[in-house]
């Protein structure tokens, strides 16, 4: 890799931390937090935990309209703090969100200030160790900080998402800094996301969301998996909950079980699919609590979502299929739901390790 050519513009910082930082800063370049300094060395490190020519581009990024080459994934991945042995898991996180249906310069741009969040399956988890156990969306994982901030770095620096001007959120929400974490394979019941998306035994994924929120359900009480999910889909039912007006542009939602929560719900004899089904028949609101508030003025209804009918009852997504469920997290049986952005479909990526 030392002998390859590297592209990016050099620029001469005084030879100090701190004046670094605020050159970063003041180049819009951070997302406020210290940065690790990009030197040549670095980046050429960091690219060497992929292989591959850095001027290689991976896509367009909008809204900038800019190319998201590997040299400049690089770069990003150095500043968020990134070992180069996580250089392939940002690399395919940045692929899928380069994906047509995943929206990026929709969700990114939004007033509703979605997160983008990285969901990894696989082995190259517990090999990086990518938190899915106990505290897996917050701090305390060098490789979640780090991954999920790199791809943040990435639509800021190469997208242009900056707030105040490509970036319209409201308000945004603290995933903007980072939001990664893995599949807790090792205590579910159930086959991981990469098995049923039909990848290769062995396979390491990366499936990328963007999301509204995270709304957190605790359930202690109730003796079955059905009344688990009964507790989970009553949390969904809620006026103002921008899902029922977008299932026409194809909305989704994730689903994140607790191991203990998944253990009854498959006593109960229910798998991820009957999860699925369970919530897409079950979240379902009148019409007559729709209709003239909320997000009513930028509805999206399919044709049989009958507007005359006040007792029509509205799914929170289009099918079943538009709920991906995930295993993760601690004892504790807490789980909770995120909530799609309403224009935005999921998308993954196989994780390769070139080098």
């Amino acid at each position: 890799m030392s002998s390859v050519s590297l592209n990016a513009r050099r620029v001469d910082v005084p030879d100090s931390f701190q004046a670094i930082q605020d050159f970063c800063w003041e180049q819009g370049w951070t997302d406020g937090l210290p940065v690790v300094p990009p030197t040549e060395p670095l980046v050429r490190e960091m690219l060497a935990g992929y292989g591959g020519e850095p001027a290689t581009s991976l896509g367009t990024m909008q809204p900038r309209n800019a190319q998201a080459t590997l040299e400049k994934l690089a770069i990003n991945a150095v500043m968020a703090g990134c070992k180069p042995e996580y250089f392939p898991v940002v690399v395919a996180a940045v692929k899928a969100a380069l994906d047509k249906d995943f929206n990026l310069g929709g969700n990114a741009a939004t007033t509703g200030g979605a997160a983008q969040v990285v969901i990894v399956n696989g082995p190259i988890a517990h090999e990086l160790g990518i938190n899915g156990d106990a505290a897996c969306f917050g701090p305390g994982s060098r490789a979640n900080a780090a991954i999920g901030r790199a791809l943040r770095l990435v639509i800021r620096n190469i997208g242009g998402l900056i707030p105040g001007e490509m970036d319209k959120a409201t308000l945004a929400t603290p995933g903007r800094y980072s939001f990664c974490f893995s599949e807790n394979e090792s205590r579910s019941p159930w086959e991981p996301r990469n098995i049923q998306l039909g990848y290769a035994g062995g396979s390491s994924t990366v499936t990328v969301a963007a999301i509204r929120g995270v709304y957190t359900i605790m359930e202690t009480t109730v003796a079955t998996g059905l009344e688990v999910l009964q507790t989970i889909v009553g949390s969904m039912k809620a006026v103002g909950v921008s899902n029922y007006y977008q299932i026409g542009t194809g909305a989704q939602i994730v689903m994140v079980i607790c191991p203990e929560h998944a253990e009854e719900i498959a006593a109960s004899g229910l798998d991820k699919n009957d999860v699925r089904e369970f919530i897409y028949q079950n979240a379902r609101m009148p019409l007559s609590q729709l209709v003239g508030r909320a997000h009513y003025g930028n509805r999206n209804w399919p044709s049989w979502v009958d507007e005359t009918n006040p007792e029509t009852l509205v799914p929170i997504v289009k099918s079943a299929e538009d709920i991906v469920v995930i295993v993760a997290g601690g004892d504790g049986r807490h789980s909770a739901w995120l909530a799609g952005w309403g224009v935005t479909r999921m998308a993954t990526e196989e994780i390769i390790k070139r080098a």
